[in-house]
């Protein structure tokens, strides 16, 4: 952690997270032509959007700003690496962590971690099957694709909505706030997988004005002031590898938790590696 790190970080822990993202929510969803048509270009030109890739590069065509950041890619350009017992990557970003879970504990950054218990909304039960597995962290900036996909063929068994604050999830921050992944509101996913359970971590941040997943809708907001859970024992939703599962609307993190001798990553697979939607990067054990 620098100086420059902490200068960046420290104003953070006063700001009105939620009031500023509910603001940024009704900027992102503004139906003004002349206001999100100007949003949605200095987007594309400061991160170097590649519109090549959506299904719609008309930018007049998008409702609003939101309608453009959650686009859709083209056909076949995320292609998948489906292979029996291949981990993909579920989403566009880079990795900011990818590792052990070493007795209970999951690596943030030089000198700070987090453990599973908090990260799943702190339930031991819960976190008991991830003791000593492996997990990964991919951040999406502005310039990536928004969607988030199933890295394995999985039956949904339980979400949790846990409250929290909404720092950002940049490097800086991540590299300054103690416990950041598990300190931020998210909403887990529990799967029953061929790897056996599957945790998958949608992590909110400043701005972020909303998570949702595909068998719910819009999880996030309204934020909770205590642990939420819903279980689908009956008639749960089974979702294919590399089936789109959720959202953020506007960018965040993903964390992704395999148990012990479940699942491996390849070689290569670690911090600040780009990784991109649909690509192999591990593979299941057993």
């Amino acid at each position: 952690m620098t100086i420059k790190d902490t200068l960046t970080t420290l104003p953070q822990y006063l700001l009105p997270h939620h009031a500023l993202s509910g603001l940024m929510s009704k900027l992102t969803h503004c139906e003004n032509k002349t206001w999100k048509n100007l949003f949605i270009r200095e987007i594309i030109k400061h991160y170097g959007v590649n519109m090549d890739e959506a299904l719609q590069p008309d930018i007049n065509a998008y409702l609003s700003f939101n309608h453009f950041f959650t686009r859709e890619l083209k056909p076949g350009v995320r292609p998948l690496a489906g292979e029996q017992g291949v981990i993909v990557s579920p989403a566009d970003g880079v990795v900011s962590q990818a590792g052990n879970i070493t007795d209970g504990n999951i690596f943030q950054a030089k000198g700070k971690s987090f453990t599973a218990i908090d990260l799943l909304g702190g339930s031991a039960e819960r976190a008991a099957p991830f003791n000593n597995g492996v997990f990964s962290t991919i951040y999406l900036s502005p310039k990536d694709y928004h969607r988030l996909h199933m890295p394995l063929t999985g039956t949904l068994r339980e979400m949790v909505h846990v409250p929290g604050r909404l720092f950002s999830v940049n490097t800086a921050t991540t590299r300054s706030v103690p416990g950041l992944f598990a300190r931020n509101e998210r909403v887990v996913a529990i799967f029953d997988t061929e790897a056996g359970p599957m945790a998958l971590v949608l992590v909110g941040a400043i701005f972020v004005s909303s998570v949702e997943t595909v068998w719910h809708g819009v999880v996030t907001p309204p934020s909770v002031s205590s642990v939420k859970t819903w279980n689908y024992q009956d008639n749960a939703p089974t979702l294919q590898k590399g089936e789109e599962m959720g959202r953020f609307n506007m960018g965040s993190t993903i964390v992704v938790l395999f148990g012990k001798d479940a699942a491996q990553w390849d070689e290569g697979f670690s911090a600040e590696k780009p990784v991109k939607l649909g690509e192999k990067v591990g593979q299941v054990l057993g």
